[in-house]
């Protein structure tokens, strides 16, 4: 069986990125947006742009007023299935965590615990 050029193969891939697919994550070093980038690409579990979408949630959720946080743990947000939950994005970023090399997971987390101490 005749071998296919690598020319042929790369054709497929798109070149062009949308800016929605774009991992962008303030504080972030090129280094660990580039592992997130190639993690979104290469797990089955990940969408392009799903890690800088849960941190997107999950510090919108966490700047709320407190009595806001609290109507939603005594009696759930019936919004979420639209919006996204705040909590399935936190426990994505744990995962994505677990994923990548210490030193990016180090720079993640502190990003993360920013704004788990916020609340």
């Amino acid at each position: 069986m005749p071998r296919s050029r690598p020319g042929h193969i790369r054709a497929g891939i798109s070149r062009h990125r949308t800016p929605d697919a774009k991992p962008v994550i303030d504080g972030l070093s090129s280094r660990a947006l580039s592992e997130i980038f190639r993690l979104e690409r290469t797990r089955n579990y990940l969408h392009p742009g799903d890690v800088s979408a849960a941190v997107l949630l999950w510090k919108n959720y966490v700047q709320r007023p407190e009595r806001q946080l609290w109507h939603d743990y005594e009696w759930g947000n019936v919004h979420w299935y639209c919006c996204g939950n705040p909590f399935e994005a936190r426990a994505l970023l744990n995962t994505v965590t677990q994923a990548i090399s210490p030193r990016s997971a180090r720079e993640l987390r502190q990003i993360i615990s920013r704004f788990d101490g916020s609340s």
